[in-house]
């Protein structure tokens, strides 16, 4: 695989939404590559587009940023981002998206590779791990060349809390949640340090499965707030840390939904586990020793996503790979 950084690299966004909008906000001021944004909205990807170059000489970066409803204009991108799909409203699970999304996200997949056959493809839009599956089977790439997002976003959510409940900087919490991104996620206890300190001598039992309740629903508490769409900022920093990770080549160690082949003691799912990010893609998945509990966690959580998937798998009969 390769071990160099990209040069000159190019990434797209799809989807012009609040995820995608800051994410190509970010890319842009790290100036980590030219920047294309795409929505099926005239006029929207253009006008956020126009409005990040305009702060260029403010937050200065040397790439290019473009708006556009034309896949054309994505043309040999490096990295793919999808961020595109319907958002989760108050009372929605991520896995009642199932349907429409699925759609978009075969769609987007089949038009974004037909122009950028070398791309990497980070799935953003939920159900997460369903959408990476489908992205993977339409596009037929190798599967270290597909990922979903989900593990950093869960794990910077536990240690967000974690860092509130200890008054600690949230930087001094390292830990890993692995699983579907949803309800059944598996934060890691066993993996939970601070500063060094494992966590389970700094917080009483009750207080941690409060934290991992808490955690698992960390999407929908934002959207109960928001009412009307969900979380978006943590979510594109997320996908910034694995665009960095590819382009600058950077060999990162996280949480990412990853196709399993017998790791783990799972096949044929996309599941969140630890990877080596890096200008290839997933160049490895690591397989953590996990506690009995976490083992059978991770399980449960992988039938979880498989039966979702199953109600997916049908509009991969209408939209076969791309030839």
């Amino acid at each position: 695989m390769a071990s160099a950084a990209l040069r000159n690299p190019k990434v797209t966004v799809v989807g012009a939404g609040n995820v995608g909008a800051t994410l190509a906000q970010r890319i842009a001021y790290r100036n980590l590559a030219h920047v294309v944004l795409i929505d099926i909205i005239e006029g929207r990807p253009q006008g956020l587009a126009l409005d990040l170059r305009e702060s260029q000489p403010i937050e200065p970066g040397s790439y290019s940023i473009t708006g556009t409803n034309d896949y054309a204009d994505t043309a040999n991108s490096d990295v793919v981002v999808v961020t595109a799909g319907l958002p989760r409203k108050p009372g929605m699970s991520r896995d009642d998206l199932v349907q429409t999304n699925g759609k978009i996200v075969i769609d987007v997949v089949r038009r974004a590779i037909a122009v950028s056959p070398q791309a990497r493809f980070i799935i953003v839009t939920n159900p997460l791990d369903v959408m990476a599956y489908l992205a993977w089977r339409v596009s037929d790439l190798p599967s270290h060349r597909v990922m979903g997002m989900a593990g950093i976003l869960d794990s910077a959510r536990f240690r967000s809390f974690i860092a509130e409940a200890l008054r600690v900087p949230a930087q001094d919490v390292q830990t890993m949640v692995l699983g579907g991104h949803g309800d059944l996620m598996v934060p890691l206890l066993s993996h939970t340090t601070v500063s060094g300190i494992p966590v389970e001598q700094l917080l009483e039992a009750a207080a941690l499965e409060r934290l991992v309740e808490r955690t698992r629903n960390g999407g929908a508490e934002v959207v109960n707030h928001l009412k009307t769409g969900g979380a978006f900022y943590a979510p594109a920093a997320s996908a910034a840390v694995m665009v960095e990770a590819i382009v600058r080549d950077r060999a990162r160690l996280l949480p990412l939904s990853a196709h399993l082949d017998g790791q783990y003691g799972l096949s044929d799912v996309f599941l969140g586990v630890p990877c080596r990010l890096g200008c290839a893609g997933i160049e490895a998945i690591l397989e953590l020793q996990l506690a009995d509990r976490e083992q059978s966690a991770l399980a449960a959580s992988a039938r979880s996503v498989q039966q979702t998937l199953q109600a997916a798998l049908p509009l991969l009969e209408r939209h076969p790979a791309v030839a």
